[in-house]
């Protein structure tokens, strides 16, 4: 009879899983938290998760795996266990930690937190004064006497009173949300808030103190869900798959945030029991992830959320260990791909104010514009696709120490075209490219004359190598500053970002369309996130991403999504404000547009 669990081990990581027999080795690397990289979420796609199988019984190869299979190197997603396996794990192989933008413009707001806190000192019970320790409370708190008798209290809250009552002296901090008291700390001890905002490749989190408005900690870390999918159709190809998937991926997600506030408090030198309220701002897909609801609705046309208002619960259901009473604010979304994280961004650059005429972009896997024009906020959300990412590109990764993150012509003053300067992160070796690498790479091949119109490269220039469509650019040779391999641009990558400026591009001419205006009429760009704080405008430019406007009309705004989520937990007006703002955006689908896929074509080319 057959073994019902095989091992299988990862080296040389250490890791073990016991997994059923017929489980694919990426989902055994999952179970034993073994973050593979898999770009495509296990599609077959990507070639990213390539392991080496050293001993054991495991399913025949497919042809996803032709091409990659010498020195016994397979895909990990098309390879199923049927017995006891030992896999040898390559360190590309593994999701590297990547540089996590979490610094914002800062904006003043009304400090008006939803939570307040009072002190309050009650008598000691005694035999002639035997009330509860909540009634005691509640008549010590000073407050209207009908204010007083709508107060409710928290269960969790409950089972801290006596403990924290007696230990202080019966001098304690009440923390209370409306009419109901959500938290009994010590006397001197601020309640927290956290803010996140929710990336599908990254967690940017914000600790608060509730008392002051000041911001004690912040910290950036990957999105753990990466390893189910690099963008938000793989993530929600994912969860289709089966109930327990779509479980894991809520389950994953909620204790990254849960990690990542203990990770905080630790630097703040507090404990996340002190945590009472969060704002969370994702896109559509991540927040229904984090809530735990079906996101099939998001990946099928018309692409409708279960839920797009703004929405409260306990942090303690959806699996948080923070304030037994804490609670967690998500913001409101406008439609299946246009998330919360939009609304933060327009909340935290007021361009839903601005009197000027104002284009708004999150630059990502999916890139999010907004125009404001007059009174009117339209808004789209293109497929600008993983390239920025570093993915489905030759030499790409992500924005980890050594990927090139900056590329000049050395002499372009003196016409020497054939010198390349370029700058990695951390300044450490080169071992391949990040997407701000790759924008400036496309536009110093076109300044040097490399790249025609439509993409092709010319022959002759002395880093170009092969031809037509096997043509590459040579930036880093192997050996030089200790790149272990050659570090390239291939007439493949430059279609790939020929795909996702078009897309962004497209976007943006259909909603001047829409509001009926001239690309030179555009006054103000704001670009906000990760990537949009690394991408160099002027290579943005030169590639034809943006409208031909003069440099200094574009504003670079950081994480704006972070910051606007901090705002909505500082300010109880920043939340009516993100309601109002959600609610008066015309959203535009681009496939409805009726000359997209025109605008679309023409952006391909290169100015």
């Amino acid at each position: 009879m057959a073994k019902e669990e095989y091992a299988v081990d990862f080296s040389p990581l250490g890791r073990r899983a016991l997994v059923g027999r017929g489980m694919t080795l990426l989902e055994a690397a999952h179970q034993a938290g073994v973050r593979l990289n898999a770009v495509c979420g296990g599609a077959g796609i990507c070639g990213a998760c390539r392991v080496r199988v050293v001993a054991g019984e495991v399913s025949p190869a497919v042809d996803a795996e032709a091409g990659i299979m010498a020195d016994g190197f397979r895909l990990a997603c098309q390879v199923r266990v049927l017995g006891d396996v030992r896999v040898d794990v390559p360190p590309e192989s593994i999701t590297a930690p990547q540089r996590v933008q979490i610094e914002g413009r800062e904006s003043v707001v009304d400090f008006d937190p939803v939570v307040r806190v009072l002190d309050v000192t009650t008598d000691p019970p005694s035999l002639s004064d035997p009330r509860a320790d909540s009634e005691r409370l509640r008549q010590s708190l000073p407050m209207a006497d009908d204010e007083r008798m709508k107060l409710t209290f928290d269960r969790g809250a409950l089972s801290q009173l006596p403990v924290v009552l007696r230990k202080g002296g019966w001098h304690v901090r009440v923390v209370m949300k409306g009419a109901e008291v959500i938290a009994v700390l010590p006397v001197g001890v601020a309640p927290l808030g956290l803010a996140v905002d929710v990336g599908t490749t990254k967690l940017a989190a914000y600790l608060v103190d509730l008392e002051s408005g000041e911001t004690l900690a912040a910290m950036g870390v990957m999105n753990p869900q990466i390893a189910y999918g690099d963008d938000v159709i793989a993530r929600i190809a994912s969860a289709m798959a089966g109930e327990a998937q779509g479980l894991e991926l809520h389950r994953v997600l909620v204790e990254g945030l849960d990690g990542l506030a203990g990770d905080l408090c630790v630097q703040a030198g507090r404990d996340r029991g002190d945590v009472v309220e969060a704002v969370l701002a994702g896109n559509t897909c991540m927040q229904h992830l984090a809530l735990g609801l079906p996101v099939s609705s998001l990946g099928l046309a018309p692409y409708v959320p279960v839920l797009s208002e703004s929405y409260d619960l306990k942090a303690r259901d959806l699996g948080a260990h923070w304030a037994p009473g804490a609670s967690v604010h998500f913001l409101p979304s406008v439609a299946g791909f246009v998330g919360a994280d939009h609304v933060a961004m327009i909340l935290a650059t007021a361009i839903h104010q601005s009197a000027e005429i104002t284009l708004g972009l999150d630059i990502g896997t999916n890139t999010e514009i907004i125009l404001a024009a007059g009174d009117r906020l339209l808004s789209c959300s293109c497929a600008s696709g993983p390239a920025f990412e570093g993915a489905h590109i030759r030499d790409g990764m992500r924005a980890a120490p050594g990927a090139v993150e900056r590329v000049r012509l050395g002499s372009g003053a003196t016409g020497d075209f054939s010198i390349v300067e370029y700058q990695t992160i951390e300044d450490a070796p080169p071992v391949g490219i990040c997407g701000s690498g790759l924008i400036d790479g496309v536009a110093v091949m076109l300044r040097a004359g490399v790249l025609r119109e439509n993409g092709a490269m010319r022959s002759g220039h002395p880093r170009v190598r092969g031809s037509g469509r096997m043509a590459e650019f040579l930036l880093v040779p192997a050996g030089e500053r200790e790149a272990p391999r050659d570090v390239a641009i291939t007439r493949k990558d430059v279609q790939e970002v020929q795909l996702a400026k078009a897309a962004i591009r497209a976007g943006i001419e259909a909603l001047l369309e829409n509001a009926g205006l001239d690309a030179g009429r555009i006054e103000r760009v704001v670009v906000a996130g990760a990537f949009g704080t690394y991408l160099d405008v002027d290579s943005a430019l030169a590639i034809g991403m943006f409208p031909p406007l003069s440099r200094d009309r574009f504003v670079q705004a950081g994480n704006a999504a972070g910051t606007g989520s901090r705002m909505a937990l500082v300010s109880r007006r920043c939340r009516e404000a993100a309601r109002d703002i959600a609610s008066r955006i015309v959203y535009v689908e681009l496939t409805m547009h009726p000359r997209f896929v025109e605008l679309y074509a023409k952006a391909l080319a290169f100015p």
